[in-house]
């Protein structure tokens, strides 16, 4: 059976990494699914393998761009209805001594992380209230739960994410909406890579060495797998996980309790 046909769902950042196995969870339980992201060519790439799963629609999308996010949701609503499933899983990192962070990147940060889950979340809320149904998912970080240095903005940024779905889980909690935010530690991403090129860069380290400084905040020693995450993300989005509203989930292995 699967749990989750007819209803459509969105992945912002669908392209790779966690948010590309999100949208293949989503897929195994029958839901259409509209990936979006900055570059439509993963989009498509990912898409293509999973049709044999579900139907398929990409849109290419600046989430921190108020009409092409407009855009990019009405043409997906055109596709497959209106939304019952949003994914705001797109985001971007940058490190910087908070005394090094000039307001180009702390708006950056604001823009993308925040702003665009805002923004992504607005597009999608008035159909899920006419419907009377819908599961909106924000993947946070453990740094919207704690503290890192060198990156001050970005843990601003996802520390509002989390204020913000605790907010809208308050409002919408007779709606038959959820709002909930899972919050990955150092995860086998594409921005952990960047992160480790970044540090081989700065210390001269292996790149062994370089990963075991970002896998030492993790209790198990190692870096979360993205379909982990994604293992999260799905079971808020399946029946039984209606009482479930507010939570920022931590999938950090005991980082953050």
């Amino acid at each position: 059976m699967r749990e989750l046909s007819g209803k459509h769902a969105v992945v912002t950042g669908g392209g790779r990494g966690i948010g590309a196995a999100i949208a293949q969870r989503l897929a195994e339980q029958g839901a259409h699914v509209t990936l979006m992201g900055r570059t439509r060519e993963p989009l498509e790439e990912r898409a293509d393998a999973l049709r044999v799963l579900t139907d398929m629609h990409c849109e290419a999308v600046d989430v921190a761009d108020p009409a092409s996010v407009a855009a990019a949701f009405d043409a997906a609503a055109r596709r497959f209805g209106p939304v019952s499933i949003l994914v705001n899983n797109a985001g971007q990192a940058s490190s910087a001594p908070f005394i090094k962070t000039d307001l180009a990147l702390w708006q950056q940060m604001l823009d993308v992380n925040l702003t665009g889950t805002y923004l992504g979340t607005k597009a999608v809320l008035s159909g899920m209230l006419a419907t009377g149904w819908g599961r909106i998912v924000n993947v946070a970080s453990t740094a919207g739960q704690k503290g890192y240095p060198y990156v001050s903005a970005y843990c601003a940024a996802k520390h509002g994410v989390i204020g913000m779905t605790r907010a809208l889980a308050l409002e919408l909690a007779q709606k038959n909406i959820t709002v909930n935010a899972v919050c990955p530690g150092y995860t086998d991403t594409d921005i952990v890579r960047e992160a480790i090129t970044n540090i081989r860069a700065k210390t001269g380290r292996s790149e062994a060495e370089a990963q075991g400084e970002l896998a030492k905040h993790n209790p198990q020693g190692r870096l979360v797998r993205p379909d982990e995450v994604a293992n999260a993300v799905l079971w808020l989005c399946l029946p039984g996980a209606e009482a479930i509203t507010g939570q920022a989930i931590s999938v950090s292995g005991g980082e953050v309790m």
